[in-house]
């Protein structure tokens, strides 16, 4: 998770994000350099770059005659850029408070990547599991009424969940948990452009 702004900044390049994608397995600017298309001078340079934010660590050092060549590793399988790293104009759920709104799902999803990501670090550094519990699926709904009895039937068996289970009086080794659900369209899939013919000079085409 990166929230530094100049680390996300740094990964916004796109040989940057090509190095990264090739250093999930270690590698040496001189290897790179022949994966990436690009001087062996010039990979370095990127390499500094990363390797100064954290993004790349130095794995093992081999000597070639008089040269020592360098093998990185990127610290990480995945990136993930944080919220906090725009802190100043990410979205604030307080701001948005409506569950039919679309920038309220926004805020709440940014704060769910920003505060998640800061658990997984926890958890890592504590060598203890986070515990999570994720549903992802499509439903296809006939008509936008069946949509809003869902959405309905939903918040109304949620809310007698949350009823049954929620601690009012915290007592020894409860723990708060975040809990948030969200149904949005799909998207839709886009298919590759039909030829269509040129309309004569001066005639415009149907639509």
């Amino acid at each position: 998770m990166i929230e530094d702004p100049a680390a996300a900044e740094v990964t916004l390049d796109p040989i940057r994000t090509r190095i990264l994608r090739e250093l999930v397995q270690p590698a040496s600017a001189t290897q790179l350099a022949v994966r990436v298309g690009l001087p062996r001078q010039k990979v370095n340079y990127h390499l500094k770059a990363l390797e100064r934010h954290g993004l790349v660590e130095l794995v093992e050092e081999r000597r070639k005659g008089n040269v020592t060549e360098r093998v990185l590793q990127a610290t990480a399988a995945s990136y993930l850029i944080s919220p906090a790293a725009l802190a100043a104009v990410s979205p604030d759920p307080r701001r948005f408070a409506d569950r039919f709104s679309a920038f309220w799902l926004l805020a709440l999803a940014g704060r769910m990547v920003q505060e998640v990501g800061k658990l997984i670090a926890g958890a890592a550094a504590a060598r203890q599991k986070l515990a999570t519990f994720a549903i992802d699926g499509d439903i296809t709904f006939r008509t936008a009424a069946d949509r809003a009895a869902f959405a309905e039937e939903l918040g109304v068996e949620i809310t007698r969940l949350v009823d049954k289970y929620h601690d009012g009086v915290p007592s020894a080794g409860a723990r708060r948990h975040r809990l948030v659900v969200a149904l949005h369209p799909a998207l839709k899939e886009t298919s590759a452009p039909t030829a269509t013919k040129e309309s004569a000079p001066g005639k415009e085409q149907d639509t």
